[in-house]
């Protein structure tokens, strides 16, 4: 094949492939502005005939979708602010300082990456039972406070960082929490914000543990809202379709936003790492 060939060809095939990863997404929009009914007609219609926003009135006039939206939000953000200020701390300290053990703990922990996360859901439900936390916030949040992953991202990245500069820093009197705040923290910079992207999808998306951890309807997030309500409302495509946008599109803004931030994380930390 001509070398002058490939190129468009290559560009055709990501242009296909884009075409049928965002065809899902246009379509749930589109049946979120249609009338009540409407999607369910054969065929059925690529757009709505007439679009309206009644969908999303229903949706915050009666089905309380700003509750469980303003959960989400308040979560999400709580746990990927928490996460991140544990899983820096700690991935730093197992890349730069010296303790008893540190490498013993670290293979622990990786050993630890092989246990499926469901194994672990009774033995933290029991525990969180006993301190109290089941249905509140705080069960949703204390679990993911620290994350292997998250201590693993940050150490490989981490590992990049000259031990001189540390050292000229510490030979300047600094201490070590401004040596983390004013010379750690700023090139660590692309993986805090790759992690925090990983954090903030895992969490809004989340619904295995919110569901089990929460029993009260109005701590639902809006992963579990929806499950809820599309019981209530099997034949309403069009208004699940609207939940489904409104649950979608925080987080797609998000990325879309962070994206260069992110893809630079990921590819310094694959040369790096």
């Amino acid at each position: 094949m001509k070398p002058g060939f490939a190129a468009p060809l290559v560009n055709g095939a990501l242009l296909g492939a884009a075409v049928v990863a965002v065809s899902p997404l246009l379509w749930m929009l589109s049946v979120s502005l249609m009338a009540p009914g409407e999607a369910s007609t054969f065929p059925p219609p690529l757009i709505p005939a007439r679009a309206t926003l009644g969908n999303y009135r229903e949706l915050f006039a009666h089905a309380g979708i700003g509750r469980y939206l303003a959960n989400s939000v308040f979560l999400t953000a709580a746990v990927t602010l928490v996460s991140l200020a544990f899983n820096v701390t700690a991935g730093y300290a197992f890349a730069k300082l010296h303790f008893t053990g540190r490498d013993r703990i670290f293979k622990l922990l990786l050993g630890a990456l092989v246990i499926p996360s469901q194994v672990a859901m009774v033995p933290l439900f029991l525990l969180l039972k006993h301190l109290g936390l089941v249905n509140s916030y705080g069960g949703v949040i204390v679990p993911a406070m620290a994350g292997i992953f998250g201590i693993f991202l940050v150490r490989q990245y981490a590992l990049s960082i000259p031990d001189e500069l540390l050292e000229a820093a510490r030979i300047d009197g600094a201490s070590e929490f401004r040596i983390f705040r004013s010379v750690v923290v700023p090139l660590l910079k692309p993986i805090i914000v790759t992690l925090a992207v990983f954090t903030l999808l895992g969490t809004w998306n989340d619904f295995i543990w919110p569901l089990i951890v929460l029993t009260d309807n109005s701590l639902y997030t809006l992963p579990v809202a929806l499950a809820s309500l599309s019981r209530e409302h099997v034949q309403d495509n069009e208004l699940m379709m609207a939940g489904s946008v409104l649950t979608t599109l925080p987080v797609l803004v998000v990325f879309v936003a962070l994206q260069r931030y992110y893809i630079q994380g990921l590819m310094v930390g694959s040369v790096k790492g």
